[in-house]
C-alpha cells in the first residue's frame, strides 16, 4: 500500500468514526430526555479534562532551574483569568499560547 493510499484510508476511517460518534447519542436517545448520569457527565467532564491537560502540560516544568516555570505558570494563570472573564475557551487558549510563545522566545530565551 502506498503512503498516499494509507493516508487517505486513515483520514476516511477517522471521518467515519467521528460521524458515528457524533450520531450515536441521537440514535440512542432520540427525542427522549437524557438520563441524569449523562447530564452529570456532560457538566463535569469538560472541566475534568482541562485539569488533566493542564497537569500533562506542566509535568516536565522544572521549578529548580531557570526560568523556574515562570512562563508556564504565568500563562496558565492568564488563561484561567481570560476564561473567567470571557467565558470562551478559544480566545483564552489562543491568547495564552501566543503570550507563552513570546515569553519563551524573547524574555526567557
Amino acid at each position: 500500500m502506498s503512503y498516499s493510499t494509507y493516508a487517505y484510508a486513515a483520514i476516511a476511517i477517522c471521518a467515519v468514526v467521528t460521524i458515528i460518534i457524533r450520531a450515536l447519542p441521537f440514535a440512542v436517545f432520540g427525542s427522549r430526555s437524557l438520563p441524569k448520569t449523562v447530564e452529570y457527565l456532560g457538566k463535569m467532564l469538560p472541566g475534568s479534562i482541562m485539569v488533566v491537560l493542564i497537569i500533562y502540560c506542566l509535568k516536565s516544568v522544572s521549578v529548580t532551574a531557570w526560568p523556574f516555570g515562570i512562563p508556564e505558570f504565568a500563562c496558565v494563570l492568564l488563561c484561567a483569568v481570560l476564561q473567567y472573564r470571557l467565558k470562551n475557551s478559544i480566545p483564552s487558549i489562543t491568547i495564552a499560547t501566543v503570550v507563552y510563545m513570546v515569553l519563551t522566545r524573547t524574555i526567557f530565551a
